[in-house]
């Protein structure tokens, strides 16, 4: 797992392989599926159907479907975070910073990988026992990664605000834009990461820390 999205120094991925390249393929193809139908209303068979492997095929890969939509979480989870790191490591400003995750999370979440913001946040509660807790690990390491940022402009800024709710605030911003986004109306996620971060940024920014 991915250690520390604001940490600078990041092992070089290995390269993918084959069935890196499969798998990847398989929980795209799923994830619209559970998109589509939601987790209950998804069945193995349908699975089956859209990522062109039989039942068998698919249970080599997955032992139950419980484990496909916690394989698709960290798939997801640890891609994003990836990312992040990468894009931090040419930027200083702490607000800079905070915008490059808002526009990071967009431009993975929004462009790339509408479907799955769906299903990261509606399927949120299904998981449990040792596969719900490798995703919430996941899923703590990014909102600390937003905190640490959010925290660092704070302290550098002098302002005076709860980091926890604005954190939270940001994340509700962010993912459930799914729910209205509509792209023949709405900015494409770089203005629309702009607008936001403008947004944000200017409500925490209106609390001068007291003395």
């Amino acid at each position: 797992m991915i250690s520390g999205p604001v940490t600078p120094d990041v092992p070089t991925p290995r390269p993918a392989t084959r069935f890196d390249r499969r798998l990847s393929k398989i929980l795209d193809h799923a994830t619209a599926v559970f998109y589509e139908k939601g987790y209950e209303g998804a069945s193995m068979r349908d699975l089956s159907r859209v990522t062109g492997l039989s039942l068998a095929g698919l249970y080599y890969y997955f032992e139950s479907k419980e484990e496909l939509l916690c394989l698709i979480q960290k798939h997801y989870f640890t891609v994003v975070v990836d990312r992040l790191q990468k894009r931090l490591r040419d930027v200083n400003d702490s607000e800079s910073r905070v915008r490059a995750f808002i526009l990071n999370h967009f431009e993975y979440f929004l462009t790339e990988n509408y479907k799955a913001t769906k299903v990261l946040s509606k399927e949120d509660d299904v998981l449990a026992g040792h596969l719900g807790a490798e995703v919430t690990a996941l899923k703590r390491e990014y909102y600390r990664g937003c905190s640490e940022l959010v925290e660092t402009l704070k302290q550098e800024k002098g302002l005076e605000f709860n980091t926890r709710v604005a954190v939270l605030s940001l994340f509700g911003m962010m993912n459930w834009i799914y729910t209205w986004y509509k792209p023949q109306v709405d900015p494409e996620a770089g203005a629309l990461a702009r607008q936001v971060g403008d947004i944000f940024l200017a409500g925490i920014k209106s609390s001068v820390k007291r003395h």
